[in-house]
């Protein structure tokens, strides 16, 4: 009997993928390539085909490759997925060096004003992700990937974590719900992922969960650096839970909010204006200070409305949100330029931090400024804005020899 097992994208010409299909049998390995391939290119396609069977120890069996300017990550993962799809008996990987650039960290209180959502089973968008400067892109394994695909997305995935340079934006990977989500933390804890996004969480006890899976996988994998949690609130539930979410992981840096599902779940319809989501996100925002994390906003759906965005982003900054979602590259821009201090704000914060690096030389333990003597928390959130406005290039790295 004849098995034929066939991944990747349907449809014409997959860009940047590749379309396998493999026969198991008992004749010798042979491989078959299509495509506008070059010379060169086919070499090092065949042979990359072969180092994947014999790390999974496949020694026979017909693949038919169509190439579609694959790299060599996609290649391995597509070829890895298809082949245990046909024995899933193998537990064995076959992963590509670790990349240098792959090993840089992340930080609890880094920026993350914006955050792109990428479909993982498309890497055509993923390399173009990494151009548009994102403080975070999200290699996504939720609602962008049909059920069908997941299993094979995973593959992908994990190897563009361990070889693709994300240009200094952050590491981020929705998972999916449930048992598929902890199931999706294999492939990604292991290979420098830096924060997770938890879907549609209801529950403390739905977060713990994902915190002691990864726990477990890190003690597996010997990784030592943690892994960041962002719960995503997207129900009436979570809302009314949100403070006990915030507080469920010590490595949550950051709680977000999900209007699409959390306006069906209450039965309305989201609107630009927002009144039906306003207690909702205020509340996020409550119970994220509370815990000291940052607070990020829902994304903005439609993509051809600029100034819309730049409102959204706008109010979004104004009721106390660090950052929005994106669901294209164009929407990078505007929101970073929304998020930047105005003027007032980084002349205000930069006599803030002087007058507190001058008392801390006098040894004074009370800052003053004027009459106005200056608590912690306002001291801190002047560093905050200086920090942006560096990151927003309105001030040098070295501002206090300007002054």
């Amino acid at each position: 009997m004849r098995y034929e097992y066939i991944v990747g994208p349907k449809g014409d010409k997959p860009r940047s993928d590749v379309r396998i299909s493999y026969t198991p049998s008992k004749k010798s390995l042979s491989f078959e390539l299509s495509g506008k391939v070059d010379t060169l290119s086919r070499e090092t396609i065949l042979s990359q085909a072969e180092a994947v069977c014999r790390d999974l120890g496949i020694s026979s069996g017909e693949f038919l490759l169509e190439d579609f300017g694959a790299l060599p990550f996609v290649i391995s993962a597509r070829i890895e997925a298809l082949i245990k799809m046909a024995h899933p008996k193998i537990t064995t990987e076959s992963l590509s060096a670790m990349e240098l650039h792959c090993e840089v960290k992340s930080m609890r209180d880094r920026f993350r004003r914006s955050r792109l959502y990428v479909p993982g089973n498309q890497p055509k968008l993923m390399l173009n992700a990494m151009k548009y400067k994102p403080d975070g892109i999200i290699l996504d394994l939720e609602d962008a990937v049909a059920q069908s695909e997941k299993e094979a997305t995973r593959f992908v995935i994990r190897n563009a974590l361990r070889t693709l340079d994300f240009s200094g934006a952050e590491r981020m990977i929705r998972i999916n719900q449930g048992e598929m989500g902890l199931q999706d933390l294999e492939f990604v804890v292991p290979h420098n992922v830096h924060l997770i996004l938890v879907p549609k969480v209801e529950s403390a006890e739905q977060l713990v969960a994902v915190d002691n899976k990864i726990v477990q996988i890190m003690e597996n994998c010997g990784r030592k650096d943690p892994v960041f949690l962002m719960p995503i609130i997207e129900s009436a539930r979570g809302v009314m839970n949100a403070l006990d979410i915030a507080e469920a992981s010590p490595n949550n840096v950051a709680l977000t909010i999900g209007l699409e599902d959390y306006t069906a779940d209450i039965g309305t319809v989201r609107t630009d204006e927002g009144k039906e989501s306003f207690f909702a996100r205020s509340t996020v925002i409550n119970a994220a200070r509370a815990a000291g994390l940052q607070a990020i906003d829902t994304v903005s759906v439609d993509i051809g409305d600029e100034e819309a965005l730049r409102a959204s982003a706008r109010e979004a900054k104004a009721l106390g949100f660090d950052g929005k979602g994106c669901i294209h590259p164009r929407q990078i821009e505007p929101i970073h330029e929304e998020y930047a201090p105005d003027t007032d704000e980084i002349e205000k914060a930069k006599k803030i931090v002087l007058a507190f690096d001058e008392a801390q030389k006098q040894g004074l333990g009370v800052v003053s400024l004027g009459s106005k003597m200056i608590d912690a928390p306002v001291v801190k959130k002047a560093a905050q804005i200086i920090d942006l406005a560096i990151a927003s290039g309105l001030l040098p790295k070295i501002w206090k020899e300007d002054e």
